[in-house]
């Protein structure tokens, strides 16, 4: 066997190791998560997610992943909360204990000062039957399938259990609050994270001063002076009441020319696109990049309520905008 087919045999060994240790967790499903994402959407507080070693580590996931999908959580070190540390810890707030033993002795420790506050806990380890469980007030188990790691020692499948169970609370809690993109946006506005979710038509749209507009009636040829003074590859076309009745594009001039068409004399209502899709300003830009996206469309028509034009959208804005 060759040294590249031995690396490959040992990381679908491990996949498959902790693709079990995750059927095994769906199974273990039951009551306990239940009545834990009830006790953690009733919480008054906080959710304090604590851990040692690797097990730290997930429990830092776990509190960053609830944080941002709408459940006040924040990680504390189980070896500093001895030392001072506890106090940043509530009445009102609940601790989420992570430990693969639940034997945990930083954890364990903190036991007794927890329950002093009224504080519930609840407890993810590998058997019901540690320690850690049995002081909980609610006990959730990863099972007890075998580690990838051929020695037996190196935390994987566990903690991958572990952050797989995390991810299943923060998304079962973050459906029963009705989470939003908006919501969601609320605690991402860096990045390109943000604009994607933040950003609505309105703020990128090409305003009304800058929309190109014709009305019925108006000749080709002259509909083409607006569009190349606006420079957005589309002219809007309303009727006299200023209400949307189609829009002219390059590609219909395209077509137009290849139907021999007089451009001096034809009228544009005669070539334009009638059942143009429109969007209102206060969508998300995300949103509008999707319907582009699925129409094969480079623009978007924004309207008011009357289906009056109030301004457009192309890719270029989308990508300008860091959203496309």
């Amino acid at each position: 066997m060759t040294e590249t087919s031995q690396y490959i045999n040992t990381a679908q060994r491990v996949l498959a190791t902790e693709r079990e240790a995750l059927l095994s967790l769906e199974q273990e499903l039951g009551d306990s998560f239940v009545r834990a994402c009830t006790a953690m959407l009733q919480t008054k507080g906080r959710v304090v997610v604590m851990g040692m070693g690797k097990s730290g580590h997930i429990a830092s996931k776990i509190a960053a992943t609830l944080a941002s999908t709408g459940t006040p959580a924040f990680f504390v070190h189980p070896a500093e909360a001895s030392h001072g540390d506890l106090g940043m810890i509530t009445r009102q707030d609940m601790v989420l204990a992570l430990s693969n033993s639940g034997e945990t002795a930083e954890i364990l420790s903190l036991i007794p000062v927890l329950k002093r506050l009224g504080c519930m806990i609840i407890a993810i380890t590998r058997s019901h039957q540690s320690g850690l469980a049995q002081h909980a007030d609610i006990s959730l188990s990863t099972g007890s399938t075998p580690e990838a790691c051929p020695l037996g020692l190196a935390p994987t499948s566990s903690t991958t259990a572990a952050l797989a169970l995390g991810d299943a609370l923060a998304i079962a809690l973050l459906e029963a609050r009705g989470f939003t993109a908006e919501d969601f946006a609320l605690s991402h506005p860096g990045g390109s994270l943000g604009r994607k979710l933040l950003l609505k038509v309105e703020d990128i749209m090409h305003s009304r001063e800058h929309l190109p507009v014709v009305q019925a009636g108006t000749r080709i040829r002259d509909a083409l002076l607006v569009m190349t003074e606006q420079g957005l590859g589309m002219t809007t076309v309303v009727d006299e009441h200023g209400v949307l009745l189609g829009i002219f594009t390059d590609g219909d001039l395209r077509r137009t020319l290849d139907r021999s068409l007089d451009i001096h004399t034809t009228p544009i209502e005669s070539v334009m696109s009638r059942n143009c899709r429109t969007v209102s300003r206060s969508i998300l830009a995300a949103e509008a990049l999707r319907i582009m996206e699925d129409l094969k469309i480079n623009a978007l028509v924004v309207v008011d309520r009357e289906r009056r034009p109030i301004g457009a959208l192309n890719m270029h804005d989308l990508l300008r905008a860091g959203v496309a």
